[in-house]
């Protein structure tokens, strides 16, 4: 009995040291073992590890590509145009040992490379014109941006894998000038196009109204020449068929002047009964077929 009561501690005491010693990296992570805070050995490959217990400690590190991500920034051009630059990079931890050395942990490390990009950025971007970054040469650009910082970031044990930049756009008060010097620009194009269409249409006009003009005056003249020869073939008939039967012309020339003088129940005529305007009445004489 006394015995079991000396056993069990010491199996948990084991137990508790055994659970101490072993550890287990993943396949994500790489770890590095200090004894007393001074890095002992670096451990990447993954599973089951052994480390003295109360004497060492185990720190562990991401082994995958990590994105960062810091605040945008101003940047000057060499054209003293200002513009809001939104970049992110990705990085790996390849040296454990440095890194931890340098800068101890990720926080510390995110902190330092989002510092080092800004200041790329303004250093290389600061030397282009604004056209320049908003053109395809910004890859170029960039390319020069990682260079400059994977060399910084070496120092950390860390490998920059990429620097791109997500939004660059003007301030908002440059925003709002180059809006309305744009707005003021097509204000003016449309107006000038406008004015051209005003003109065009004066001319289009005045071509037609003259075609017109042109149009009516040779038709009222083809018909004023219809017309005219249209009455002199009547004159001709009828002067044709007046010199056949004189009597019978006359005759019909007179009815034609009744006619013309007695329609209307108002009329009223005051003449001489042996006025030629009456030859015709009370005329027993017969007029030739």
């Amino acid at each position: 009995m006394k015995l079991s009561k000396f056993i069990i501690p010491v199996i948990i005491a084991i137990g508790f040291i055994a659970y101490l010693s072993f550890f287990t990296i993943k396949e994500i992570n790489q770890a590095i073992v200090l004894q007393f805070g001074d890095p002992k050995r670096v451990i990447a490959e993954p599973g089951l590890k052994v480390k003295i217990p109360f004497i060492q400690n185990v720190v562990f590190l991401d082994r995958r590509i990590l994105s960062l991500d810091p605040a945008p920034e101003e940047v000057i051009a060499s054209d003293q145009k200002r513009l809001i630059v939104d970049a992110y990079a990705r990085f790996k931890i390849v040296d454990p040992l440095k890194f931890y050395v340098s800068v101890g942990d990720e926080r510390v490390a995110r902190s330092r490379l989002a510092t080092i990009i800004n200041s790329r950025l303004r250093s290389v971007l600061g030397k282009q014109r604004l056209a320049t970054l908003l053109s395809v040469e910004r890859s170029k650009q960039m390319a020069i941006i990682q260079e400059g910082v994977n060399v910084e970031a070496k120092k950390f044990g860390i490998n920059i894998i990429d620097v791109r930049i997500k939004r660059a756009d003007l301030p908002q008060a440059n925003s709002e000038a180059i809006y309305k010097r744009m707005q003021t620009e097509r204000e003016r194009e449309a107006k000038e196009f406008r004015a051209k269409g005003a003109e065009m249409a004066v001319t289009i006009t005045s071509t037609a109204d003259k075609k017109v003009t042109v149009i009516l005056a040779n038709a009222k003249k083809q018909s004023e020449i219809m017309k005219g020869e249209g009455d002199g073939q009547r004159n001709k008939i009828f002067a044709s068929a007046f010199s056949k039967d004189p009597e019978f012309f006359s005759f019909y020339r007179a009815m034609q002047a009744y006619e013309k003088a007695l329609i209307g129940s108002d009329t009223s005529l005051i003449l001489s009964p042996d006025s030629d305007f009456f030859k015709f009445f009370g005329s027993t004489g017969t007029v030739k077929q």
